[in-house]
């Protein structure tokens, strides 16, 4: 299995996790020109739309709570702003139209829904979203929590990461691969890379510890890399900086990881 999705150039499907290469996480990301419109579909899944940058109006339904319609939404240019998203969250049975007010990136991330929850769609606005600054020295990177264990979801934990020039992230190596709570959870996961200048290109490899799976990739901009389990570091070349958006699922909705012992004295430094 190859764990690297290439993107696509042109056009306003960028890229996509195809149906059933991880069980619990879907993922795509879209670019849509002024007026151009993103027709959503929930299925039996839930939904967060994460506006990378842009301005939307976003209307629907959902079954059973009727419609809903949040107008000009969005306020960043671009990913690496030091500023948090909008999102907007789509329970099962959902429809929704996103409609483009300017050049727009968004991205589109599922995982299974539970309709007897029976969550509200809402709109997740970026003052309610938790920023905070992980590790130190050259392992120093920007986080910010889009819909984290603490909100309402069935399954779905997303959150943005920015790295500076000759970092690492997601450091050291960490997995999240094994139902063994509290200790560590199973959560499937998906890295969407950009790269700020876009011709940059960031590392990532994802293995285990029996080298079952075990990838170095060279990652471009807009590249998509599963993580179906595994530890899965990213190393940031000097004069790049890197963005990445994590979309996480499981059987249970928590975000407990376990470090590569063979790495773990880096915490100490």
């Amino acid at each position: 299995m190859n764990l690297l999705v290439k993107s696509k150039p042109e056009g306003r499907d960028v890229v996509s996790l195809a149906e059933g290469v991880l069980e619990y996480v879907g993922f795509s990301a879209h670019r849509l020109t002024v007026g151009e419109r993103l027709p959503v579909s929930a299925g039996d899944k839930e939904l967060c739309l994460v506006l990378l940058s842009g301005r939307i109006n976003v209307s629907g339904e959902t079954p059973g709570q009727g419609t809903f319609n949040w107008d000009n939404i969005g306020d960043r240019h671009s990913v690496f702003e030091e500023k948090s998203p909008f999102a907007v969250y789509l329970p099962p049975g959902s429809v929704a139209q996103v409609t483009a007010l300017s050049a727009v990136q968004i991205a589109v991330c599922a995982a299974p829904g539970d309709v007897s929850k029976n969550l509200p769609a809402r709109l997740i606005k970026p003052d309610s979203m938790k920023r905070s600054v992980r590790g130190k020295g050259a392992n120093t990177r920007y986080v910010c929590d889009i819909l984290p264990d603490t909100e309402p979801a069935n399954a779905l934990l997303v959150v943005e990461v920015r790295t500076p020039s000759g970092h690492s992230s997601s450091y050291p190596p960490h997995k999240h691969d094994t139902d063994d709570l509290p200790h560590q959870s199973f959560l499937e996961e998906t890295y969407y890379h950009q790269i700020n200048p876009s011709q940059g290109y960031v590392f990532q490899r994802v293995y285990t510890d029996d080298r079952s799976i075990d990838q170095a990739m060279a990652v471009e901009n807009n590249d998509l890399v599963t993580v179906p389990k595994g530890y899965h570091p990213v190393s940031v070349p000097y004069g790049y900086e890197s963005y990445y958006l994590n979309v996480m699922a499981g059987p249970k909705r928590a975000w407990h990881f376990h470090n590569d012992p063979e790495h773990s004295w880096l915490l100490d430094l």
